[in-house]
């Protein structure tokens, strides 16, 4: 039975295309900054997010992780959205590494607006942590994978940068978002003081993040990323797969974001399943079930039918789309589903 794995971008594997590119990297050591690869992939995702210069890391936590380090001092104040990755699945490594003190603000649909930035930054006090840093997430993924427009986040940039706050986005599937939104990537961190993006979800590479900013915003971040054990050696063999993905794979999201409205719109029609399909932009699909019936309950009969899902919550599953999910796929998918409620049902 084939299985049809709607877990998460995270599962794509490498390209032909990218394997044969790995196979043949010009490498180097890059700690001592001697990998040409790499360079290739810094410089290349630097100019498609219009940042001066780019940090390849081995993962989007540890991208996010320096990020932080690199903006703060230990005890000061980081604004994060109460839902946000950084917040809820970094395993808490921001005050655990960072030494800073989160102070997480339930968002709109994930967007930190204006206001509520203005009204959690509070006024200089012996008594509180200073506040340094606001962290976006675009696309913003227990939102639903929701994209968020360069008017949004040129909004809550501003507004932080004259509350004397840097920004950094946690950029993961920023290209999903370029793409629902039909603009370059770089229009949506434009006022961002640093970005990061992961090569090995959507974009199919099997490693790495990059993170990106100013000379001297980097040039710290690499100082972290050796502290962190991030230094890469001959990282220009899964950089490559990096360089190919940014040049091959971006603009196929669209077909990821057309099949997640296609598994979308036909569980809405499953009762008792739910979901709001205006929140359906992106490639995440997030299902609520109503009644009896629990997430870990249908994933695990779900599973029995050769179709994976991940439960978000004790009446929620989340499913993601990506190049391995064709509509044929979207299609069994549904019927499995189907049955499988159904089967329920009955036998509750």
């Amino acid at each position: 039975m084939a299985v049809i794995d709607l877990r998460s971008d995270t599962v794509t594997e490498p390209t032909d295309e990218m394997r044969e590119a790995m196979a043949r990297a010009k490498v180097g050591d890059d700690v001592l900054g001697e990998d040409p690869t790499v360079r290739e992939l810094e410089t290349l995702a630097a100019e498609m997010l219009g940042k001066e210069r780019g940090l390849f890391v081995p993962s989007g936590t540890m991208a996010n992780l320096v990020a932080v380090m690199s903006h703060t001092q230990r005890g000061d104040e980081v604004l994060v959205e109460a839902e946000a990755h950084t917040y809820y699945y970094e395993v808490g490594s921001i005050s655990a590494v960072a030494g800073v003190m989160p102070r997480p603000i339930p968002g709109r649909l994930g967007y930190i607006a204006p206001d509520q930035i203005r009204d959690a930054v509070r006024p200089p006090n012996v008594h509180f942590p200073i506040p340094r840093l606001l962290c976006l997430e675009n696309t913003h993924n227990r939102a639903g994978g929701i994209p968020f427009s360069a008017q949004e986040m040129d909004a809550a940039c501003v507004t932080a940068h004259e509350a004397g706050l840097a920004v950094h986005v946690d950029g993961a599937r920023i290209f999903n978002a370029a793409v629902a939104l039909g603009v370059p990537a770089g229009q949506l961190v434009r006022s961002a003081d640093s970005v990061m993006f992961c090569v090995s979800k959507g974009l199919s590479a099997p490693v790495g993040s990059v993170l990106l900013g100013g000379t001297d915003f980097i040039e710290l971040a690499r100082r972290f990323r050796k502290m962190v054990g991030g230094g890469m050696r001959q990282a220009g063999v899964i950089a490559a797969a990096g360089v190919v993905a940014l040049r091959t794979m971006v603009a196929r999201l669209a077909d990821d974001h057309a099949n997640a409205r296609r598994l979308a719109e036909g569980v809405a029609r499953i009762p008792p399943l739910e979901v709001d399909l205006s929140r359906v932009r992106t490639n995440m699909v997030l299902v609520t079930i109503n009644g009896p019936l629990t997430a870990p309950e249908v994933i695990e009969r779900l599973k029995r039918e050769g179709v994976l899902a991940l439960p978000t919550g004790a009446s929620t599953i989340r499913m993601v789309t990506h190049r391995h999910i064709s509509g044929q796929n979207i299609d069994h998918a549904l019927d499995a589903i189907r049955r499988t409620v159904a089967t329920m049902a009955t036998i509750r």
